[in-house]
């Protein structure tokens, strides 16, 4: 369930810096910088760079309304970052269990 965020590839003229262009804005038209993973998921931005941190291939993250540009690391592939951001609003997926409350 959910609606995948179509993703669009743009490369910089800058070494390691890549464009990702959405079919959706994530910060409306505030900016969120993160130079390190967020210890707060309070905005649709800052959980979305927890999730490109975590995958040990980002440097930097910034967003800005649909445009997500991230630094890599050096040596990184930017194409392993895409499916984290075309997936951000699944959450559920075919195969998942369902969580039951606990009574």
């Amino acid at each position: 369930m959910g609606q995948p965020v179509a993703v669009t590839v743009k490369r910089s003229t800058e070494p390691g810096r890549v464009r990702f262009e959405l079919n959706r804005s994530l910060t409306g038209q505030g900016h969120e910088t993160y130079d390190r993973g967020p210890e707060r998921a309070d905005t649709f931005g800052a959980v979305l760079a927890q999730r490109l941190f975590a995958t040990g291939a980002v440097r930097a993250v910034h967003v800005y309304s649909s445009v997500v540009t991230v630094d890599l690391v050096p040596g990184s592939d930017a194409a392993t970052l895409s499916p984290i951001i075309e997936n951000l609003y699944q959450y559920w997926k075919p195969g998942m269990e369902p969580s039951l409350p606990s009574a």
